[in-house]
């Protein structure tokens, strides 16, 4: 499965970036394949590993934030693999080849 997932510490002020630094470094350390934007954080693997890793980085905000938001989407499919890679390698290519 795949989850984009972004986790927001409220009641820390206006800067975030530490807060949410404790959460990436989680998702990092998970060893599962990953990569961070400036609006989500992108997590791929299996139900139980991704869910803990989610779970883990909300806790970790929670330390320092009294209040946390979690938005999560999240996308499932049987049997398939590197979908984070292959998602945007099929992408690119009819980026790169357009019907005219």
């Amino acid at each position: 499965m795949i989850v984009a997932f972004s986790v927001t510490p409220l009641g820390v002020g206006e800067g975030v970036s530490e807060p949410v630094a404790r959460a990436v470094r989680i998702v990092r350390e998970s060893g599962l394949p990953n990569s961070t934007d400036a609006m989500f954080t992108t997590l791929e693997g299996e139900w139980d590993e991704v869910m803990d890793v989610v779970k883990r980085a909300v806790e970790a905000v929670a330390e320092v934030a009294p209040r946390v938001s979690l938005v999560l989407k999240a996308d499932m499919r049987q049997g398939v693999d590197d979908a984070m890679t292959s998602k945007v390698e099929a992408l690119e290519r009819h980026l790169d080849h357009p019907r005219d």
